[in-house]
């Protein structure tokens, strides 16, 4: 019997499609998919560490799509819910689609299908709440700028929209819990990390009642948000979400995931 193998990878959707490409071209027993760093579980796996591939990734994106883009948007969508064991759990959903015969739909009793189905629409409700939810306030230069601490990693999906509404101004949004953010500069979204002082506040909370305490802490982070020059505390690392503004990694656009 061939041995099972727990790959690990960097914690991209870059990565994670390069697993599955290895996973099928080496013909690999798979015992799970795991973010480097991650606890590893499964004592009596052997590990094989995955170094992105940004080729191998457009690859397994493009077989996907070809065979289904509704299931392609929930790949997507599902990854990005950071729910726990989904990488497995997409694997497995990839193997159920690939070997179905051309024409045939995936069996939507199935349990994997049910809880990939479940977990985009979820991702796909925090989107659009996020979109309706977002506040900006205007910095010293000139910038305007929101903090946001959603559930799940919506942030790559929300870009387009504000592009669209706000196409004349530069803004950006971050992320608090995951600690990056896209800036737009008028011209094109990058992602982002920033150097933000501590004020004991992960985000400033919409919400019309609030105990003095926390009213002085929202009144002392909206004064600090608009006097200070974000363009100075933006780090342009590569996030783990994977993208780079020199596009030298990929991930799918709204429009081929959405």
């Amino acid at each position: 019997m061939k041995n099972s193998t727990t790959l690990i990878y960097d914690g991209t959707f870059n990565g994670f499609l390069t697993a599955i490409f290895i996973a099928f071209e080496e013909k690999i027993n798979v015992a799970d998919i795991q973010r480097n760093g991650q606890n590893q579980s499964g004592l009596f796996s052997d590990t094989k560490t995955i170094f992105t591939h940004v080729d191998k990734a457009k690859r397994v994106w493009n077989g996907i799509r070809n065979k289904s883009h509704n299931a392609i948007t929930n790949i997507y969508f599902s990854f990005l819910s950071e729910s726990e064991g989904i990488e497995l759990t997409l694997y497995t959903y990839i193997q159920k689609l690939m070997e179905a015969k051309a024409g045939n739909y995936l069996n939507y009793s199935d349990g994997i299908v049910q809880r990939v189905n479940q977990l985009a629409s979820a991702v796909g409700r925090e989107k659009q709440r996020t979109e309706n939810l977002v506040g900006f306030q205007l910095t010293k230069d000139d910038i305007h700028f929101a903090t946001i601490e959603p559930d799940t990693n919506v942030l790559p999906l929300i870009s387009r929209y504000f592009r669209n509404i706000y196409a004349n101004k530069s803004w950006l949004i971050y992320d608090m819990k995951r600690e990056y953010g896209i800036y737009y500069n008028q011209n094109h979204v990058e992602m982002i990390s920033l150097k933000l002082k501590d004020f004991g506040i992960n985000k400033a909370h919409n919400s019309d009642v609030f105990f003095n305490e926390e009213l002085d802490q929202q009144t002392l982070w909206s004064d600090y948000i608009k006097n200070i020059h974000i363009k100075s505390l933006i780090n342009r690392k590569l996030h783990p979400s994977g993208v780079s503004k020199n596009n030298k990694t990929y991930i799918p656009t709204e429009k081929e995931a959405v």
